[in-house]
């Protein structure tokens, strides 16, 4: 039978693409499909002009939302809704916003392996450890630690992220989303023609 392809359009920074894709997960579960699903993992750089070693959280959630305690207000409320998809944010061990580009490029080494079932566990891995963790998902060394716990081979997936593999692919990916109006994320494609946009809650905030 021919796999259902589902493109998960997501970002690291977002914690809705966290949530939302537990969510997928769960209801593919529940449904007890007929056919197989694959899932296709798409980056998208929410901030793509963020420097390359992040900024400090604090300072960066103020500007962007004009106080701090909106931010922590915005915080609370997506860790409420994430307790129910099974995601715990614990916001205050982050200290850092961080440019998600090498997570990306993470992915983008898993994916050329092969193996469905590690490239998921990265990924719900990235995620942990940015929002349970409070981990640098910015920095090189933390991925690779991540990628090694996963399975994979530390020293090519060092390589791969020093030589900026994976760089074409998001470059391309973010082509391609803009010609598909993708505008917010979580987004979800199934066969390339139809967007789920709110599979739980579609914001901006990050």
């Amino acid at each position: 039978m021919q796999a259902i392809e589902i493109s998960v359009n997501y970002d690291f920074i977002c914690p809705w693409c966290w949530i939302g894709y537990l969510n997928l997960a769960s209801g593919i579960r529940a449904a007890n499909l007929p056919v197989p699903v694959s899932i296709r993992y798409v980056p998208f750089e929410l901030n793509p002009t963020m420097p390359a070693d992040g900024m400090d959280r604090r300072e960066y959630r103020t500007a962007k939302f004009g106080s701090w305690v909106r931010s922590q207000g915005m915080d609370a409320q997506v860790a409420a809704t994430g307790l129910a998809a099974g995601a715990h944010f614990n916001y205050d061990k982050v200290s850092r916003t961080p440019n998600t580009r090498l997570a990306h490029q993470l992915m983008q080494y898993a994916l050329s392996i092969g193996d469905a079932y590690k490239t998921e566990a990265l990924y719900q891995s990235i995620s942990t450890a940015y929002f349970s963790e409070g981990r640098d998902i910015g920095l090189a060394a933390t991925l690779v630690d991540i990628a090694a716990k996963n399975g994979f081979d530390a020293t090519a997936a060092e390589e791969y992220l020093l030589q900026g593999r994976g760089h074409r692919c998001l470059k391309r990916s973010g082509s391609l989303n803009s010609k598909a109006f993708v505008r917010c994320r979580p987004c979800l494609l199934q066969a390339r023609r139809s967007a789920a946009r709110n599979p739980q809650q579609c914001s901006p905030r990050r």
